[in-house]
């Protein structure tokens, strides 16, 4: 029996590559969550950016809790087993009556992983209605293996190379897979995906987290850090992150923050 998710939410992922929306969060703790993000934005002076928009999990205590909160480690322990590493964190924000899109593409052109059984957890801290530019998501396509990507970077692309799938997707493919506040999607390294411009009220509040299971190898130097969150890591392919111990944005977050985020990109294309 699954933990989280029922058998017809399984079921789905292997048919579809993705499923959607499974409850994970309280309002209680999307409150608190939204609270500290937007209480370090107020603190810098602007909306969350890189370096801290990658990884976050190292650094503040709130991603620290997304990152290792049991329903989320549930829903994602029935796809890829117990033995689970968080790989990546990716924060996807997009302001309110703003341009900013993501464009099609699959995440394992980023990661370059094997075998393909990475699968991405989208927390949502808003409302990721249709208006608010929620993702759309092809259907069973993930069975074709990693599909041909090319960098066309655009103002307006959240990811900054502008490294898609083009000329095969149109912008009324596949289905729109809304996301309320305090529910999450998972979703395949081979689904392809995008999302359109907010045009709610709102901001839209995204927290995406990239969990593989432990014997899962990288396929590119340098190797990425990676970690363990769920069951034993018995392989050690990645360098080891450690929890976050002390208070967010600590020194030493900051630093351990810092070392990470240096060794993700020079493994790999920051998100």
């Amino acid at each position: 029996m699954p933990k989280k998710l029922t058998a017809a939410q399984v079921q789905q992922y292997r048919d579809d590559g993705f499923t959607g929306p499974v409850p994970v969060l309280t309002p209680e703790e999307v409150a608190r969550f939204r609270a500290g993000l937007e209480d370090f934005e107020r603190r810098d002076g602007k909306h969350l950016t890189f370096p801290e928009r990658s990884k976050s999990h190292l650094l503040f205590d709130w991603a620290d809790a997304i990152v290792h909160h049991p329903a989320v480690l549930d829903a994602v322990e029935d796809l890829i087993g117990p033995d689970i590493l968080c790989y990546h964190l990716t924060m996807h924000i997009k302001e309110p009556d703003t341009d900013a899109v993501i464009i099609w593409h699959q995440d394992d052109d980023y990661f370059h992983l094997s075998p393909a059984e990475h699968v991405t957890a989208w927390v949502a801290l808003s409302d990721a209605s249709e208006a608010a530019g929620c993702m759309r998501m092809v259907p069973g396509v993930y069975r074709e293996g990693a599909l041909p990507h090319i960098e066309d970077p655009q103002p307006n692309h959240l990811i900054r190379r502008g490294k898609g799938i083009y000329g095969r997707f149109g912008e009324g493919d596949g289905v729109l897979v809304p996301v309320p506040a305090g529910s999450m999607s998972l979703h395949h390294t081979h689904t392809p995906h995008c999302s359109g411009p907010n045009r709610s009220g709102d901001r839209r509040i995204g927290v995406g987290v990239s969990y593989i299971p432990a014997h899962v190898k990288p396929m590119t130097q340098p190797v990425n850090s990676a970690l363990l969150v769920r069951g034993q890591d018995r392989f050690g392919y990645y360098h080891r992150e450690e929890r976050l111990a002390a208070a967010s944005e600590s020194a030493a977050a900051r630093a351990a923050h810092e070392q990470a985020y240096k060794l993700y990109m020079a493994a790999t294309i920051d998100r």
